[in-house]
Parts: structure tokens; sequence; C-alpha cells
């Protein structure tokens, strides 16, 4: 990995991004979605974990982070790329009605058989792209574009519309996780 995606600044704020494997559309579920709603809540409440901006599309999250002082950014990412990764697969597996389920567990597992990281299935990819945010010009700049990635999508026609994203927290409304406003 470059050093360009690597976190540096350990009191930085970050954009990060992660995708599934494959990039599977796993997140049109709401109840995978939910875990990592569920999974950055915890983070926020016993990790530090300073959410500025976020959104989830069907195969990527998209966050503006920080982490309190005491806490390291990179770990609290590890820890919520883990727990959700087991949690989702856990679901999908004993999910009766996923209709999915057989094609995208074996990807999964295809994936982990070739990581060393990984004991048996891997969801994320490895890389989180984490970009510092060094002025407010470049912070605006990538709340934006998480704001608009459901509208370029094509899925709501106003970034507030998207509740899986904090974009009603920035229109003046109460999304789903607690924004730390920049």
């Amino acid at each position: 990995m470059s050093r360009a995606y690597k976190v540096h600044n350990p009191n930085g704020i970050y954009f990060l991004s992660f995708a599934t494997v494959g990039w599977i559309d796993v997140f049109t579920r709401n109840n995978y979605k939910d875990i990592v709603v569920d999974s950055l809540k915890f983070c926020q409440l016993h990790k530090g974990l300073r959410v500025h901006a976020w959104v989830i599309m069907t195969n990527h999250v998209h966050l503006v982070v920080s982490v309190q002082e005491q806490f390291s950014l990179v770990d609290v990412i590890r820890d919520l790329k883990k727990h959700c990764s087991k949690a989702i697969i856990k679901t999908i597996a004993n999910h009766p009605a996923e209709s999915r389920k057989e094609w995208m567990l074996a990807i999964f597992k295809s994936s982990g058989a070739y990581n060393p990281n990984n004991k048996e299935f891997q969801f994320w990819r490895q890389d989180n792209q984490p970009i510092e945010l060094f002025s407010n010009e470049v912070i605006d700049q990538k709340i934006d574009y998480i704001h608009n990635n459901p509208i370029v999508a094509g899925f709501v026609a106003e970034a507030e519309h998207w509740i899986y994203g904090s974009a009603v927290d920035y229109a003046g409304g109460k999304g789903m996780i607690a924004i730390d406003f920049l």
C-alpha cells in the first residue's frame, strides 16, 4: 500500500472508503446496513469515534471521521470492519429467505482462503484508502461527495432523502447516527 493511503496523523480528520470483496451488493437489504449503523454507534459510544459524515451504498461505505485523542483511528476502523464482517456473514448464513446466500458466502469464503489475515471468510476489501482532510475546502468537498453518492446512483433526487447517510443531518433533520459537525 502506498504511503498516501495510511493514517499518519492520529488527530486528523479522514475520508475513508471501504467496499465489499468483489463489490458485491450486500447492502441492498436494510438489515445488513443496520449492522453497520449499529456498529458505528457502538464505536461512537465506546471507542471514541467521531462521525462527521457517512453514507452506506449497496456495496461500499464512505466516512469522514476522526477519533478522540486517547483512541487510534486505525484500531477503531479495524474493529468496526471486523465486527461488521462477522455479524453480516452470520446474518446472511442464518437468514432463511436470503436468495443470494450460497453465492455470496462462496465468494467471501474464496476471498478468505487467499488472504492469510482471515481465518475463513473475507467480507471487506483490504483497502480503506484513508485520506487526511487538511482544509475546510477539502472537508466540504468530501462531505458533498458522500452526500451526493445516492443521487449519482439514482436512488434519490435529494441527498437528505437517503436515510443511510448524514445528508439528512446536514439538511437540519435527525438521522440515524449522531453527527459531529465540522
